[in-house]
């Protein structure tokens, strides 16, 4: 490989402009994140309008720090509030918050963006040296891959968090019937709307979200005043103890592979990532009744990911010209109006911008550690506040958030009614978050199944004949029927123990 055009990249890098239009990028990224319902999509798309007089190398490395600077915002309202600013930050809700309330929200917090660097850096290794190979395989996924990766998971969110495996799978299946309503995409037809034109477009996932963890948590807090005045402890310490780094090393690194190959692939990758890092982190470990009660492996293992993946979904951007999510579609759309058009010829007709914007996230991952460490101390001041004050400002914050979204008063109607529907869930014992994830996943998995049926003219079996495809299969049915094949053999061992 010749490293002469990635040396060039640097140099164009690090030209003023460019450094402070990557120190913009991060630090609005930050910001959106921790705005609950924003988003970077919508922010990107927003910001698009100032980047028409500049070069196109400058704009693309400010929407791209918006982008990763946006994954670890989202972080911050999750392990404090209660309130995943971005999708992909909702599985870092049950161990981060858990963490807050034992005090331990600095080192959740710390390891967080230690973990977002890492991972993000190596995703950009990865992207220096193996875009094209990794791109080249991402084309043969088609709608039956996607509905397996679906498939597979709806099946993780079943492990996640610490509630009962029934009740998780009842709330996933709550959310993947939501998924199901508004217009069909298909065929036009209205879906539990009750003739309600607000509904006809579907639930957004902002409400959900905000109703279901933020509001939700708030309601079921103020049923009992003493937990509303404890419910989390003053922080002890602001960064990770030695034993934290030596309990996160190793779900930092899994997580960083996970989110870099899940990241490619287009649709929810970096969700995809933090829930099967999550999944995997639990499935491994000693001790998984520890995760959803404040475990570090499960706040490092899908920040990481996450990160991980924002930074990969650029791989088939830049190489093959396919975004990868909204946001990347929202940059896509910027590289067009520029002039530029992203494909395999990129990086041998336009060195300069290529490797100018994948060395822009070495130097935008170490702008957003440098600048998210000092400000821990800053962040966990906010539980200082006495909760019957944070309480309702919280309230009005999501509101408020709400409401930006799509200036609809509908939607803070949703808000309340999932928060009411998230009480009742914290009450009876039901974790929220399956069925938020499953909600996301809902429409990814509708939309390919039916493609891929109509593909194969309504034969399931279509599925097997297909290498890719066929593979998820096999390795989706080993996860579904393992459980039950180790516990029949574990059963007959204790039989033959207690014989003998």
């Amino acid at each position: 490989m010749d490293f002469a055009p990635v040396l060039d990249g640097f140099a164009v890098v690090l030209q003023p402009e460019n450094l402070l239009y990557c120190l913009i990028g991060v630090t609005v990224g930050m910001l959106v994140g921790v705005l609950p319902g924003l988003g970077p999509a919508a922010t990107v798309a927003i910001l698009l309008p100032l980047t028409f007089n500049v070069e196109p190398v400058t704009a693309i490395i400010l929407l791209a720090g918006i982008f990763y600077g946006a994954q670890y915002g989202g972080t911050i309202t999750s392990v404090l509030l209660r309130l995943p600013g971005e999708a992909s930050s909702v599985v870092t809700v049950f161990d981060g918050y858990a963490m807050a309330r034992q005090g331990r929200a600095g080192a959740a917090l710390g390891i967080a963006a230690l973990g977002s660097f890492i991972g993000g850096t190596v995703a950009i290794i990865g992207l220096t040296f193996f875009a094209p190979f990794v791109a080249s395989f991402a084309l043969d996924f088609g709608p039956p891959e996607y509905t397996i990766l679906a498939l597979l998971g709806i099946l993780l969110v079943s492990t996640v968090g610490s509630g009962h495996r029934g009740k998780a799978i009842a709330a996933a299946a709550v959310g993947l019937l939501l998924a199901t309503v508004g217009r069909d995409g298909f065929t036009g037809a209205e879906r539990f709307t009750f003739d309600n034109l607000a509904l006809s477009d579907g639930i957004d996932f902002v409400p959900i979200a905000m109703g279901i963890f933020g509001l939700g948590e708030i309601l079921y807090n103020l049923e009992d005043r003493t937990n509303l005045t404890r419910s989390v402890k003053r922080p002890k310490r602001v960064l990770p103890t030695g034993q934290d780094m030596r309990d996160s090393s190793g779900a930092i690194g899994r997580g960083s592979v996970i989110g870099f190959f899940l990241g490619i692939l287009p649709g929810g990758g970096a969700v995809l990532s933090s829930m099967a890092a999550y999944a995997y982190e639990k499935k491994r470990s000693k001790h998984p009744e520890r995760f959803g009660k404040g475990a570090i492996e499960g706040v490092a293992a899908p920040e990481t990911a996450n990160n991980a993946a924002a930074t990969s979904s650029f791989i088939p951007l830049l190489t093959l010209g396919i975004p990868a999510n909204a946001t990347i579609a929202v940059i896509f759309g910027a590289l067009l109006i520029q002039g530029v058009t992203p494909g395999p010829q990129l990086v041998t007709e336009d060195p300069e911008l290529f490797w100018g914007i994948v060395n822009s996230m070495y130097i935008g991952n170490l702008l957003l550690l440098v600048m998210s460490i000092p400000l821990i101390g800053v962040f966990v001041r906010i539980l200082q506040v006495r909760a019957s004050i944070l309480a309702p400002i919280t309230v009005l914050i999501t509101l408020i958030g709400v409401y930006t979204v799509a200036n609809s008063v509908f939607d803070i109607l949703l808000v309340c009614i999932f928060g009411g529907i998230g009480y009742l869930m914290k009450k009876f014992g039901f974790e929220p978050g399956p069925l938020v994830l499953a909600f996301v996943l809902g429409s990814l998995l509708e939309s390919s199944m039916r493609r891929s049926l109509i593909l194969f003219d309504g034969d399931p079996t279509g599925f097997m004949t297909r290498p890719v495809s066929g593979t998820l299969v096999a390795i989706l049915l080993t996860v579904i029927i393992l459980p039950f094949v180790l516990r029949i053999v574990r059963g007959r061992t204790s039989k033959s123990k207690e014989l003998i």
